[in-house]
């Protein structure tokens, strides 16, 4: 019996460390950090909103139950560490020999949530009793602290998307952005959406690696989507380094490496899958057929398009290749609303994501065996030497 309760003293002790782990890494360390319990939790909430969806449901019925899954989870994920916290710490009670389980149990509970209904009679128990206490105001003081920062993050990250619906129509598009800022007469105005849209990859890089829910905070409004949004600007920006006849622009170009960057890492926390070092002529999702057809809808807007069609079309998808996999593993794992060239081809998700890992493609050797650079060592066939 001294073994069996010693057992559960060191089991105990190890639940509790467990969940106070996964905390501190979600909630305390500024990096993108996977933990299981957070993995098994959004993974559980979303098949359990699966069946809410139907079999066949329409985008209105699938947004409208998605819209709950980040906050959802965002509650649930404190609940599971108190749970798992307030178990481990009834296994260490009971685990010193001095109480029943049901004791343990009202004792843990007690002192997780500073109740004071159950005292302890013993100065090992008093102990723990402290340090349970500690660690569930701890928990409590975290999520308050979590929420300010999390919606000030999404505040940030939905402002420049509902910009882009003015610039990009809804749902956005890249050659429509083109089109309507030489409608207007200011194609240099695009030259400060490529700036803006760089810092904003920048921090959605930052903000949603370190807070991964946000990526599941669906927009206020039904038809928008910072997948979505993110897609259009790369490609407006890849169409007019490859495609658009004039000067060179260095800040489309810089869009794009921002851009292609955020989404892997993101692609990377969430394992979807996607080739690290892709080369110019790897195939894309978007069809030549789909290429002219934008190019001839620019051309008849009055945007001037470069006369060489081949050599324009190689370039844009050396520019394309680098972030289409990890655009489309995000719009399908978003369950973004229908956009062009991003989630109207995306593969919906057969299993629930962040609970089963996929297995990493692997690094082609570089020049001398090396393996290339995780984000693109090559440069695109779209940038000049």
């Amino acid at each position: 019996m001294v073994v069996v309760r010693v057992l559960a003293f060191v089991a105990g002790a190890g639940l509790a460390t467990w969940a106070l782990s996964s905390a501190v890494r979600t909630m305390v360390v500024p990096r993108g950090l996977q933990t299981v319990i957070a993995r098994a939790v959004y993974g559980a909430l979303r098949g359990l909103l699966r069946p809410f969806m139907g079999a066949d449901p329409s985008y209105t019925r699938r947004d409208r139950v998605m819209a709950m899954f980040g906050p959802a989870s965002l509650l649930a994920l404190p609940a599971v560490w108190l749970s798992l916290v307030l178990v481990g710490f009834t296994g260490m009670y009971w685990g010193l020999g001095t109480r029943s389980a049901r004791s343990s149990f009202e004792l843990s509970g007690s002192s997780l949530f500073t109740l004071g209904t159950r005292a302890a009679d013993d100065l090992p128990s008093e102990i723990l009793s402290f340090a349970e206490a500690g660690v569930g105001i701890g928990l409590l003081a975290l999520l308050i602290s979590y929420l300010p920062s999390l919606y000030g993050t999404f505040n940030r990250r939905e402002v420049a998307v509902a910009l882009l619906e003015v610039r990009a129509d809804s749902p956005p598009s890249g050659p429509n952005m083109i089109i309507r800022y030489h409608r207007i007469g200011w194609a240099g105005g695009l030259t400060q959406v490529w700036k803006d849209w760089e810092g904003w990859f920048a921090d959605l890089e930052e903000t949603h690696t370190s807070l991964p829910a946000l990526v599941f905070f669906r927009s206020p409004q039904p038809g928008r989507s910072w997948v979505t949004a993110a897609g259009a600007v790369l490609d407006g920006a890849a169409l007019r380094a490859s495609s658009v006849d004039g000067p060179q622009e260095p800040g489309a170009s810089l869009c794009i490496r921002a851009g292609y960057v955020a989404l892997r890492r993101l692609a990377e926390f969430f394992q979807i899958p996607f080739d690290p070092d892709p080369t110019p002529g790897d195939p894309i999702s978007v069809t030549r057929e789909e290429y002219n057809a934008v190019c001839d809808r620019m051309a008849a807007a009055g945007v001037a398009i470069k006369a060489d069609r081949d050599q324009a079309w190689s370039d844009f998808m050396g520019w394309r290749v680098t972030y289409d996999a990890p655009l489309l593993g995000l719009a399908a794992l978003t369950m973004a609303p229908t956009a062009p060239w991003s989630s109207d081809r995306a593969q919906p998700f057969t299993s629930p994501p962040l609970l089963v890992r996929t297995p990493r493609t692997r690094r082609r050797p570089g020049p001398g065996g090396a393996t290339s650079a995780p984000h693109g060592g090559r440069r695109p066939a779209g940038e000049p030497e």
